[in-house]
């Protein structure tokens, strides 16, 4: 029995003889699809933020029904609707538009990220407005008594304090889209730690062992995250006196 153990564990060695590189490879890959879909969430959260925030009745209503459709239904779902209508409806529009030729395939990665991102800007949406509401409303009325116009007054003074007050949130959805990235495997193998950890299982038949890898490798990213969000939290915080 500690034979068979020892031997198990060889198998995650460096190499042809081992599983190793390809969970090294797994981890590059989720990083990259959670980094990719994250910068596209945070530009559709703060889109979402600021017509959540403007005066317009329109773009307010437009905000609430997508982080409320988001909210509602789950992420697994969402991600079957994102990537096989989007990915149609595209095809579609471009053989239409005479851009591609009839039976186009969208490149599943990039449907994949647009998924991830399209997710998770309804959950950044209320995190970055959150942050934005934090900030001193004197401070802004200051800035503009300065001279500043909008996009000075949202650089030098809302986009700073923003960062500040909604890192911690910020921090939390990046922890949730890493782990999702998971989910991205049963709609396509782009190689992450799950699609990995999934194939040694069914090839060796060794499912507990090569789960339990995947979460342990999934662990160690997500403390690493909670990590270097922790230390960025305590620098944004340098010099902020506490009540």
């Amino acid at each position: 029995m500690a034979a068979e153990s020892q031997s198990l564990w060889m198998t995650l060695a460096w190499g042809d003889s081992g599983y190793g590189d390809e969970f090294f490879r797994g981890v590059y890959n989720t990083l990259f699809i959670s980094a990719c879909a994250y910068t596209i969430a945070f530009a559709i959260g703060m889109l979402g933020a600021w017509a959540k925030l403007c005066h317009v009745k329109t773009l307010n209503r437009a905000g609430e029904v997508y982080t409320t459709v988001v909210r509602s239904v789950p992420e697994l779902l969402l991600i079957f609707l994102i990537f096989y209508a989007g990915t149609s409806s595209l095809s579609s529009l471009l053989v239409a538009l005479r851009l591609a030729e009839s039976g186009v395939e969208i490149n599943p990665f990039g449907a994949i990220i647009s998924a991830l991102g399209l997710i998770y800007g309804a959950y950044l949406t209320d995190v970055l407005r959150g942050g934005i509401q934090a900030v001193p409303k004197g401070q802004i009325e200051a800035a503009k008594a300065f001279g500043m116009h909008g996009p000075q007054r949202f650089i030098r003074i809302i986009l700073p304090q923003m960062i500040r007050y909604a890192i911690s949130g910020l921090g939390n959805q990046w922890l949730n889209i890493t782990k999702d990235s998971a989910l991205v495997s049963v709609v396509a193998d782009v190689g992450d730690i799950m699609a990995v950890g999934r194939g040694a299982a069914n090839q060796t038949k060794h499912f507990i062992f090569y789960l339990g890898a995947t979460a342990i490798v999934f662990m160690i990213v997500s403390g690493l995250s909670m990590y270097i969000t922790g230390r960025l939290e305590k620098r944004a915080n340098r010099g902020v006196r506490r009540v």
